[in-house]
């Protein structure tokens, strides 16, 4: 069963037609301060944001997921260098500098745990450093999770694992902290302790992920008691993976107010056009979205390639497009290096129709989805 779990847009692209003249004045300013090294940060318009569920904390409509950061047992065939240690590095100033400030991480990426090589935390943490030290006004927005492991119990386990994180970010608290999957047993217990590093000052929104619609509810109603707000629900979701729909849970999150964080949004890369029967992926996802599999994908891939080229848009950024339009998402594609993270954000600041939205969706409903996260349908 395959585990598939967790993803040029300059600075304030998004503007009112009024206001175009003056944005690309400040776009020009933003490009000469990051190519001078002024240590004014590029600032990010608030126009690209959107609040995260029922809370208060507001993050760009697109995020970056940094579970390949660090990892070497199922990205980067098998193996961390120097070399994807500075791609890495690149994907992270790059979404910056494009305007995207929300990042994606958890305790588990690269991990020992997880027999990775240097924890995503760790090389997150390192690169907001860095880049405060050189823009001193540098924001960024942190999302990472705890991990519901068997052994875990009770809410001081959730606070006990936040700390750990906060220390690997290098950071009094996060924006977003959530739960991985749902636990065997103890889940009141966790979501208590999500309720307690609210209380504390540790985080400033809560959420969960692979959460049933069941679950869901239960964690909305634990936590609302409380008058804490539950932002999110973090779920494989994209053109091809569309359980989210099936189950209740995208349903659920617009009913509650839950925004829905999708991640897989690219389906691990097999719906950029990048990979086809001929060069399928390599290591672990080679085996989940075979040869077979891609053949059966050609025909939907041709259609999103045609439909970019009258945006002037590539296919990825087509199907991340296609997501957002969905409404109450926020896609996190994986970005492993300055170009894609670049290709990313051209995602936002322009729309499909809601003719080649349906037609996309109908097109899809012809290939029959992989296998996602075990534990969604608990």
């Amino acid at each position: 069963m395959a585990m598939a779990t967790h993803f040029s847009f300059p600075v304030n692209y998004v503007l009112s037609e009024a206001s175009r003249a003056r944005g690309r004045f400040d776009r020009k300013l933003v490009r000469a301060a990051v190519a001078s090294g002024d240590s004014v940060a590029p600032a990010i318009s608030e126009e690209t944001k959107v609040k995260l569920g029922g809370s208060d904390l507001k993050v760009t409509k697109l995020g970056i997921g940094v579970w390949s950061w660090g990892d070497n047992s199922y990205w980067n065939d098998f193996q961390w260098d120097d070399r994807k240690l500075k791609a890495a590095k690149g994907a992270f100033d790059t979404s910056l500098d494009s305007g995207i400030d929300f990042f994606d991480t958890a305790e588990v990426y690269g991990s020992k745990f997880s027999l990775g090589a240097i924890s995503s935390e760790t090389l997150l943490g390192r690169f907001i450093r860095e880049r405060k030290e050189r823009y001193p006004g540098t924001e960024v927005s942190v999302a990472t999770k705890y991990a519901a492991l068997p052994w875990r119990l009770g809410r001081e386990s959730v606070i006990s694992a936040l700390k750990d994180s906060l220390a690997r970010l290098e950071l009094s608290s996060v924006d977003l902290y959530q739960l991985h999957w749902p636990g065997l047993w103890g889940n009141e217990g966790y979501l208590d302790g999500l309720g307690d590093a609210v209380e504390q000052g540790l985080v400033k929104a809560v959420g969960v992920s692979n959460y049933s619609e069941k679950r869901l509810r239960d964690a909305y109603e634990r936590l609302k008691k409380r008058g804490i707000p539950l932002a999110s629900n973090q779920v494989n979701y994209s053109l091809i993976y569309r359980a989210p729909e099936q189950t209740g849970v995208k349903a659920a999150c617009d009913e509650l107010g839950v925004t829905l964080i999708a991640y897989s949004p690219i389906a691990q890369g097999a719906l950029t056009g990048k990979y086809t029967p001929e060069n399928p992926p390599s290591g672990p996802r080679g085996r989940i979205y075979t040869r077979e599999f891609l053949t059966k994908l050609q025909p939907l891939l041709n259609r999103i390639k045609q439909i970019g080229e009258n945006y002037t848009k590539t296919p990825t950024q087509v199907v991340l497009n296609w997501l957002v339009a969905q409404g109450n998402v926020i896609p996190i594609p994986g970005a492993k290096n300055a170009e894609q993270a670049k290709e990313f954000a051209g995602a936002i600041g322009w729309s499909l129709t809601d003719d080649e939205v349906a037609e996309l969706r109908s097109l899809a409903s012809e290939v029959n989805p992989v296998v996602g996260f075990p534990v969604e349908y608990l």
